[in-house]
C-alpha cells in the first residue's frame, strides 16, 4: 500500500502548454514536481496525467491524501489556474504539514480550489 500522498499535475492539450498560457514556466513546474518527493515526512508520489479534465482551469493540479489523511477525512484538493510558483510554494508548504485530512487549506490556496469533473456513464 503506498503511504505517499499523490500529487497529480495535468500536462495534456491545455494545461503545460505555451499556446494556452504563454507566462507560465512549464519546464520549472515539471522541475518542481520531480523535486517534490522529498516534500512530505512519507514522500510524495508525483505524476503527470495527460488530461485530468476542467481545462477552462488551465493548468491543473490535484492533490491526494495520504492514508492517514483520509481516515481523517481527508479528500483529494483539485486546483486550477496553478500557473504562478506561488501557488506551488504553498502546495509545497501544505504537503509538509500534512496535506488532505492533516492540515488546514492555507486561505491562499483556498482561492485556487475547483471542483472535480464530474465522470460520465
Amino acid at each position: 500500500m503506498d503511504r505517499r500522498t499523490g500529487v497529480v499535475l495535468c500536462r495534456g492539450c491545455c494545461c503545460g502548454t505555451e499556446r494556452r498560457d504563454p507566462h507560465t514556466d512549464h519546464a520549472a513546474q515539471l522541475t518542481w514536481l520531480r523535486q517534490l518527493s522529498h516534500a512530505h515526512p512519507d514522500g510524495v508520489a508525483a505524476r503527470t496525467s495527460e488530461c485530468l479534465g476542467p481545462c477552462a482551469q488551465a493548468n491543473v493540479l490535484v492533490v491526494r491524501p495520504s492514508p492517514a489523511g483520509r481516515r481523517r477525512g481527508g479528500r483529494p484538493v483539485w486546483f486550477g489556474f496553478v500557473g504562478d510558483t506561488r501557488v506551488l510554494t504553498l502546495v509545497e508548504s501544505w504537503l509538509q504539514a500534512g496535506g488532505p485530512g492533516l492540515a488546514a487549506l492555507p486561505d491562499e490556496l483556498e482561492l485556487h480550489v475547483v471542483a472535480a469533473p464530474r465522470m460520465l456513464g
